[in-house]
Formats: structure tokens, C-alpha cells, sequence
């Protein structure tokens, strides 16, 4: 089963904000998700997976990354699971170790020899979906490490 997914970008002072206050980064996430179609697409700061989450995190776990960016390192403390378990952190240092990672990993290299059954998906135009969903995804992770930014990883 597929959810929706979603990374926020955060600075180094809403990280913080998302660590010590309870329900302070999903208030938060509303708030900017309101805003988003406003924002030149260079400025977005949320970036949502839709219900192809399952599909990059089968992509990215074929790799040995320095962090899970698609379900996030860990839980926000004191965070309460709903269905998909609690917001989960990337701190702006993993977050630049994955981009880093990534800017070697082109699409073609990470596809490569894989089995589109493995993508839970029998649509013949997986891949190509998958591949434009990375594409988005790199552009969104480069933006947020040029900023130094954190990312708060939410699943409904």
C-alpha cells in the first residue's frame, strides 16, 4: 500500500523549533504547504512524494546512502505516531552527505537492471514516473543543502 509522503525544509532555527516543541513542525508544515504554489518553484520548501513514496524508497534502498531521506533518520522527539509513525529529522549535515552521495548517482545508474515488479507497480510508464519523481526529488535535496538547510520527513 502506498502512502503520501512529505520532506519539509527547515533552517538550522526550525529545526530546533521542530525538536523542542511538541506539534510545532506539523503546524508548521500546514502553514508553508498553504503557501507553496505562491513560491517560485526555486523556493519551495516542502516537497511532497504523492502515493509513489514506496517506489523511491525501493529506488534509493539499493544504495548505500548516509542517511534515509525518504523515511528520515530520526523521530522528532517527542513526537506520537500516527499510522505511518512519527515526523522523523535529517539534520542539514546528513541531508548534505545524501546530495552528495546522489550528485553521483545519475538516474540511469540507479535504475540499472531494475525489475519493475520490485516497484510493486505493473504500469509500463513506472520507470519513467520514477525517474521524473528523482529528478524533482535531487533538485529539492541540491536546494536544501545550498541552504544548510534540515528536512522534516512526515508519512500519511
Amino acid at each position: 500500500m502506498s502512502t503520501l509522503g512529505s520532506q519539509l525544509r527547515l533552517s538550522a532555527a526550525d529545526l530546533a523549533c521542530a525538536v523542542e516543541q511538541p506539534g510545532w513542525g506539523e503546524e508548521f508544515r500546514d502553514e508553508q504547504a498553504e503557501r507553496e504554489e505562491l513560491r517560485a518553484p526555486s523556493e519551495r520548501c516542502l516537497h511532497e512524494t504523492g502515493p509513489a513514496r514506496d517506489e523511491p524508497a525501493v529506488l534509493l534502498g539499493r544504495f548505500d546512502l548516509p542517511a534515509d531521506l525518504v523515511h528520515g533518520d530520526r523521530p522528532r522527539p517527542g513526537a506520537e505516531g500516527r499510522g505511518y509513525g512519527p515526523p522523523r529529522l535529517l539534520t542539514p549535515e546528513r541531508v548534505a552527505a545524501v546530495e552528495r552521495r546522489l550528485a553521483d548517482l545519475p538516474f540511469d545508474v540507479l535504475a540499472a537492471d531494475l525489475d519493475p515488479a520490485a516497484l510493486g507497480d505493473d504500469d509500463p510508464h513506472a520507470l519513467d514516473r520514477l525517474a521524473a519523481e528523482y529528478a524533482a526529488l535531487r533538485t529539492f535535496l541540491a536546494r536544501t543543502a545550498c541552504y544548510r538547510h534540515g528536512l522534516l520527513v512526515r508519512h500519511a
